[in-house]
């Protein structure tokens, strides 16, 4: 394993959400349970939940099976709820289901949850505590935490965050085929079923996403398999290459990141070891100790600048629920963004050119325009980009979300415009036109 560098203001001791890459590790806390003798991949899934169970459940939901929930084959033509507030057994159970399973490829957040759920009936234990002594303590890592329904059952299908760090030992644990430090902690077996093709879902060569699905594992080109989640988190597997390949990001196309590594960073893996470079060292340590989100570009001061400071802007009700803001300048020379929202005043301090950390969290939603951020700590960076526009840049930097807000005052007006980088909707927010007290 090699170390690696984070963008500032990301740091290699934060735990990143893992989004959809929580999924592998739920399939490995049921490699754990089948291996204990706790469940079989071909017990019947309403076995588990008979009171949650339909009253005249249909041929398909009796045939479903363990093996279909790990496979995204459990024969839905439509996914069920995912929501924490709404997933259940009971939620899951009640869906439709027009396929045979075992059939039909879907991807399925809610059968990964029913995982999670299974596992807690049989051991008694979230999927977190489960994990615990079997995976987190003896790879070292530290403080993992997974949200959970409204039940109290880990979610299984995401939520869970760890250290980009943690998703190398991940990956290296399946390399070396369940090993870990000369112990056998997950049987050899598990990992060849869990990683191998264990269903069809596509036929285009070109594509990660069409090569395959194992029990929460995709099979990727070049004979590799992966984790992956939502905006770029992946635990990358090359068995042929004896490497893991560990992404924490926020983009919106993730099959170019693969692209990228198939193009630049196979061929570059060799047998042998390479000739030791001492230059080359040096350019990289240089170059990933200079990493960092890109901060706005700007001054630090504009000649609108006297004429807002400290002035408060309202806005009239809106969707986004920003009821004001206000600009002032600290002696430091950085400016503190004030909004106010459901009658909550939240002072935001920005550094100019550079990031300032732990601003707070902001909510427990990704969205713009001052609305609720992604939960967790905050960074802030802004600068005059303009004579009347003011940039503000938010890093949720436990998150892939970043928000950027742009102020363009005009007289004792403010519109406000706010996009964020990657989300599950659309990421740009609807104008907001403010007025100076």
């Amino acid at each position: 394993m090699c170390s690696s560098d984070l963008w500032a203001p990301y740091d290699a001791a934060g735990r990143l959400q893992l989004y959809s890459l929580s999924k592998s590790f739920t399939a490995t806390a049921a490699g754990f349970a089948v291996a204990e003798g706790r469940l079989s991949v071909d017990d019947e899934v309403l076995k588990f939940f008979p009171a949650d169970a339909p009253a005249e459940p249909g041929a398909n939901l009796r045939a479903m099976r363990v093996r279909d929930l790990l496979t995204m084959s459990t024969g839905h033509q439509d996914e069920p709820p995912t929501a924490p507030g709404q997933v259940s057994p009971a939620s899951f159970l009640a869906h439709p289901v027009p396929h045979k399973p075992g059939t039909h490829f879907r991807y399925n957040t809610a059968a990964t949850f029913m995982v999670s759920a299974i596992l807690q009936q049989v051991t008694g234990q979230t999927v977190l505590e489960y994990l615990q002594p079997r995976l987190f303590a003896p790879l070292g890592i530290l403080g993992p935490t997974w949200e959970t329904n409204f039940q109290g059952v880990t979610l299984g299908g995401y939520g869970l965050s760890v250290r980009t760090a943690d998703i190398a030992k991940f990956g290296q644990l399946y390399l070396q085929q369940g090993r870990w430090q000369e112990k056998q902690l997950l049987p050899a077996a598990w990992v060849a079923e869990a990683t191998a093709r264990q269903v069809s879902n596509g036929s285009n060569p070109r594509s990660d996403w069409d090569q395959g699905y194992g029990y929460q594992f995709w099979r990727c080109r070049h004979g590799a398999y992966r984790g992956d989640g939502a905006f770029g988190q992946y635990c990358l597997v090359l068995p042929e290459q004896d490497a893991v390949v560990a992404i924490t990001g926020g983009v919106k196309d993730m099959q170019a990141v693969l692209n990228l590594v198939w193009e630049h960073l196979l061929p570059a893996l060799k047998p042998r070891r390479l000739r030791a470079d001492a230059g080359a060292r040096r350019q990289l340590e240089a170059k990933l100790a200079g990493l960092a989100v890109r901060t706005p570009e700007g001054g630090v001061e504009s000649p609108s600048a006297s004429q807002v400071h400290g002035r408060r802007f309202v806005f009239p009700a809106n969707r986004q629920g920003i009821e004001s803001i206000r600009l002032t300048a600290p002696d430091a020379g950085g400016w503190t963004l004030i909004r106010e929202m459901g009658g909550t005043r939240q002072e935001i301090r920005c550094g100019h050119g550079r990031w300032l950390r732990d601003q707070g969290p902001l909510g427990s939603a990704p969205a713009g325009a001052l609305g609720p951020a992604p939960r967790g700590p905050l960074a802030a960076s802004a600068a005059w980009t303009e004579g009347d526009t003011f940039t503000v840049k938010l890093c949720a930097y436990e998150t892939p979300f970043h928000t950027t807000l742009r102020l363009r005052f005009e007289g004792d007006q403010v519109f406000l415009d706010a996009e964020n980088n990657v989300g599950f909707g659309p990421t740009k927010q609807p104008q907001l036109l403010g007025r100076a007290e």
